[in-house]
This record gives structure tokens, sequence and C-alpha cells, in this order.
């Protein structure tokens, strides 16, 4: 089954969280918070202007994002568990950086 979001919607994987913390303590399941990191999976068309024009969204599939802590609506797909998101709600896209030495 594919599924493909409508106008504004972003379906969104959630990222797992780590299982340490930064001090080397593992953290059980019940202290985790749910994560607010995401890979977009697939994203709607876009939407309309008021001059009639379509505005497409500014993520993509692939994209790594950053979102509210109660942004979207949990959804399971294939036995999966997604959310479904208004663009709106996405606060930022992370872009991997790649620190280049100079030689």
């Amino acid at each position: 089954m594919s599924f493909r979001p409508l106008h504004d919607r972003v379906l969104v994987r959630r990222v797992t969280a780590e299982e340490k913390s930064a001090g080397g303590i593992i953290i059980p399941d019940t202290a985790k918070e749910k994560p607010q990191e995401g890979e977009v999976v697939a994203a709607g068309s876009g939407t309309i202007n008021d001059k009639g024009d379509l505005r497409p969204l500014d993520v993509k599939a692939g994209d790594r994002i950053l979102f509210g802590k109660w942004s979207g609506t949990e959804v399971k797909l294939n036995g999966e568990e997604l959310l479904i998101m208004k663009e709106s709600d996405i606060l930022g896209i992370v872009e991997k950086t790649t620190m280049a030495k100079a030689a």
C-alpha cells in the first residue's frame, strides 16, 4: 500500500532516540521522551495561494526535520507508526554539514 498526503500535509517517520545519555547512563524506556526529529517519508503537492497558483512545499521525501512535541497525528500504515502533520508544524530542516579539513 502506498500513501500520498494531500495539500500541505507531510508523512513523517520518527527517528529513534538515543539509548544512552551523554554521560553514558542508559535511559530506560519509561523515561524516554518521544523524539522530535524525523524523516519525511512523503509530502503533498503544496497549497494554493490567493492568485490560484500552487506553492510547493519546502520539504521533500528524505529530508530530516524537527517538529513540535505535540505536532501531528499518529497513524499506523503497514504496521509502522508514522505521523501526519501540516508543513506549518515543521520547525526546520536538519542539514548535514561536512567539515572539510584544510590541508
